[in-house]
C-alpha cells in the first residue's frame, strides 16, 4: 500500500508541476495587444481619435515614428479639430469590424500650419526626433494631434498598444504544491522501503519432520481475536494518516489566493468632467487648472524678459488691451528716464484661483489670481486672460493688484466654469459699463456723486490715492500759475464680467482719467518733470498739456435687486499718454 501511495504522489506531482510550468510557457497569453497604421500623404497634421485610444481598456501607449522632428499633443477633441481648422490632415480611427487602425486623408485648403508645439490649447505636449513613445490614459473625448513642424508632412507611422492581463496566479501554487506532493511521495517510498527491510523480506519456511498428532482440545482464544482486531486497527491507521495528509494537500490548492497585481502606471492629466442634468448639456470650461498654470508660467516668463529689456514686440505676444497699453507706456517712459520703476512683475505661481468661462467657441476668457511666494509683501495679482482664436495663445487683457483686505466672493469650481456676462447686462445691480462711469464720478465728486452710496468705502485705497481730496490739493499747488481740469471716459478695453455663485459678478473695467494743465496768463508757461516729461518728451509748454491715466479696475457687483454694495477688489493705475495742447 505504501508503494501505491508513493506512485500516486509522483503522478500527481508531475501533473501539478507540469501544468504550472505550462501556464507560464506554452499556455501563456500575450501581454499586450497592438494595432498600427501608416500614412503616405503630405498633410502636415495627423489626428488620432480618442475612440481609438479606448478600443481596449487599460493604459494606452502611443508610438510615433517619422523621418525627423515629431510633435505630439493632446487636448479635447473639439479643441484639436478647431486648431486644425481648414488644414489638410490624416484622421486615424479604429475600424469597428476588424479592430485595426485606419488612416483617412482629409483634404483642406491649408497645406501649411503654425508649429503646434507649446500651444495653450493642449493639455500636454511632447517633442522628439525620429521616434516618440508615450503611455497615457485619456478619455474618448480627448484626441492626439501629431505634426513635424507644421510645414513638413506629419510622422507617417502610428501604433497603439494596450497591456493585457496575462498573469498566472495558479502557476506558483501548482509548482509549489507539486513539489510538496513530490516530497510526500518520496516519504511514502522511503517508508515502504524501510518497512520492507525491517520485515527481512520474503523467507522460505524450513521443512520439519511431522510429529505424532495429539488429540486436539478445543479452547477459545480471546488473545487471538484481540490481536487480529488490533492489527486491523493499526493497519487502518497507517493507511488513513497518509490519505488524510494527501487529501489536505490537494484541497489546500483550491484555496490559494492569486498574487497581487502590479501597480498601474500613473496616467497623464485629463480634464475634469462636468456634471450634466438629464436632457441638458453643459458647456465645458475654456481651460483646465493645469492649462492655466502653464499659461501663467509662460506669461510670467515673457513679462519678466520684456519688462527688463523694454521689448515692445515681445510683450505684445502675451499682453493686449489695457494691460498692454500700461506696459508699453512704461517702457517708453523708462527709455527716457531710467529712474522710473518697472511694472510689478507677474509671478509664475502658485495659482490661487481659476475661473474659466463655460464655452466651446472663441473668444475665450479665464480669470485667475496668482500669489508671489518669493515676495510676501506684494499683493496677489488678478489676471483676465483671453484667447481670440484656437491657434492664438492666451493674452493678458487686465492685470490688477488686489486690495490688501479684500474678501473675495465665492465662485464655481474650475472644472465647471462660469458664464461671461455682456457689458450691458441687466442681471447685476449696475451693468459693467455703468460701474465704470459711476466710479469715475466718485473719484471726481466723492460724496456729491449720485452713486456714492452704491459703492463700499472701506478698503478702497484708490479713493485715498487719486480721489477728490488729492485733486483739490493738486489744484491748490498750481493755483498761482496754472489751472487744472479733470475728466474721465471709458477706456478702450471692453468690460469683462464673470458670474459668481450668488448671481453677482466679478467685473473688470477700463477707465481713462484725464488731467489738463494750462497756464493762467498768456505768455506764461507750465513746466513738467517725471513721468509726464518722459512720456510727452517736453518739460515746458505755453499752451498746456493733457495727461491721461489708465485705470484697470476690478469690482464685485452684486445681483440685481441686492442690497449689497459694489466693492473695489483691486486696481492698477498708470500714466498711458501725455501730449501738448495745440
Amino acid at each position: 500500500m505504501r508503494f501505491v501511495l508513493a506512485i500516486v504522489s509522483f503522478m500527481l506531482a508531475a501533473v501539478m508541476i507540469g501544468f504550472g510550468i505550462a501556464q507560464q510557457t506554452i499556455l501563456a497569453t500575450p501581454d499586450e495587444v497592438s494595432v498600427s497604421a501608416e500614412t503616405d500623404g503630405t498633410a502636415p497634421l495627423t489626428v488620432v481619435d480618442g475612440a481609438a485610444f479606448n478600443a481596449y481598456s487599460g493604459n494606452q501607449t502611443i508610438s510615433v515614428a517619422g523621418p525627423g522632428r515629431i510633435v505630439a499633443a493632446y487636448g479635447r477633441t473639439s479643441d484639436v479639430l478647431a486648431w486644425v481648422g481648414d488644414a489638410s490632415y490624416n484622421m486615424v480611427t479604429v475600424d469597428p469590424e476588424s479592430g485595426e487602425l485606419v488612416a483617412e486623408a482629409i483634404r483642406g485648403s491649408e497645406q501649411e500650419v503654425p508649429d503646434p508645439y507649446d500651444s495653450d490649447l493642449w493639455l500636454e505636449n511632447y517633442t522628439a526626433d525620429l521616434e516618440l513613445a508615450l503611455t497615457v490614459k485619456i478619455p474618448s473625448d480627448v484626441s492626439f494631434i501629431l505634426a513635424a513642424d507644421g510645414v513638413e508632412p506629419a510622422p507617417n507611422t502610428v501604433s497603439l498598444s494596450w497591456p493585457l492581463d496575462n498573469s498566472t496566479p495558479w502557476a506558483a501554487p501548482l509548482i509549489l504544491g507539486g513539489a510538496a506532493v513530490l516530497l510526500l511521495g518520496l516519504i511514502f517510498l522511503m517508508w515502504a522501503v524501510h518497512h520492507m527491510r525491517r520485515a527481512g523480506g520474503p523467507r522460505r519456511k524450513q521443512q520439519k519432520m511431522p510429529k505424532v498428532p495429539k488429540k486436539p482440545r478445543y479452547k477459545p482464544s480471546k488473545r487471538l481475536v484481540r490481536s487480529s482486531e488490533s492489527s486491523a486497527v493499526t493497519t487502518t491507521k497507517r493507511i488513513a494518516v497518509p490519505a488524510v495528509l494527501l487529501s489536505a494537500l490537494i484541497l489546500s490548492g483550491c484555496t490559494v489566493t492569486s498574487s497581487p497585481s502590479a501597480t498601474e502606471e500613473v496616467s497623464a492629466p485629463t480634464p475634469s468632467p462636468t456634471s450634466t442634468s438629464p436632457g441638458s448639456e453643459t458647456l465645458p470650461p475654456a481651460a483646465s487648472v493645469r492649462q492655466v498654470e502653464k499659461i501663467v508660467a509662460r506669461v510670467s516668463a515673457v513679462s519678466l524678459e520684456a519688462d527688463e529689456s523694454r521689448d515692445a514686440d515681445l510683450i505684445t505676444t502675451r499682453f493686449t488691451d489695457a494691460a498692454l497699453e500700461y506696459r508699453l507706456a512704461n517702457y517708453k517712459m523708462r527709455t527716457a528716464d531710467s529712474s522710473i520703476a518697472s511694472p510689478i512683475a507677474i509671478p509664475d505661481g502658485p495659482v490661487q484661483l481659476t475661473l474659466p468661462q463655460q464655452t466651446d467657441s472663441w473668444p475665450r476668457t479665464v480669470f485667475t489670481i496668482i500669489l508671489d511666494e518669493t515676495d510676501t509683501t506684494v499683493a496677489p495679482i488678478a489676471l483676465f486672460l483671453e484667447q481670440a482664436s484656437p491657434r492664438e495663445n492666451y493674452k493678458v487683457s487686465y492685470s490688477m493688484n488686489l486690495e490688501p483686505s479684500v474678501v473675495f466672493p465665492d465662485v464655481v469650481a474650475a472644472s465647471v466654469g462660469t458664464s461671461r456676462l455682456a457689458p450691458d447686462s441687466g442681471l447685476l445691480r449696475s451693468s459693467p459699463t455703468e460701474v465704470a462711469l459711476d466710479y469715475a464720478e466718485i473719484l471726481e465728486q466723492d460724496v456729491d456723486s449720485d452713486s456714492y452710496l452704491d459703492f463700499e468705502v472701506d478698503g478702497d485705497s484708490l479713493r485715498v490715492n487719486v480721489g477728490l481730496a488729492v485733486k483739490n490739493k493738486e489744484k491748490a499747488e498750481l493755483s498761482s500759475t496754472a489751472t487744472l481740469t479733470y475728466g474721465h471716459a471709458l477706456g478702450s478695453a471692453e468690460p469683462i464680467a464673470m458670474a459668481t455663485v450668488d448671481a453677482g459678478a466679478i467685473v473688470a473695467v477700463h477707465l481713462y482719467e484725464t488731467k489738463v494743465a494750462k497756464p493762467k496768463e498768456e505768455g506764461s508757461a507750465v513746466t513738467f518733470s517725471g513721468q509726464t516729461k518722459a512720456l510727452s518728451g517736453i518739460s515746458i509748454t505755453e499752451t498746456g498739456i493733457k495727461s491721461t491715466y489708465g485705470d484697470q479696475l476690478l469690482f464685485y457687483v452684486p445681483a440685481a435687486g441686492s442690497a449689497e454694495k459694489i466693492v473695489l477688489l483691486g486696481y492698477t493705475q498708470g500714466l498711458v499718454a501725455a501730449s501738448e495742447l495745440n
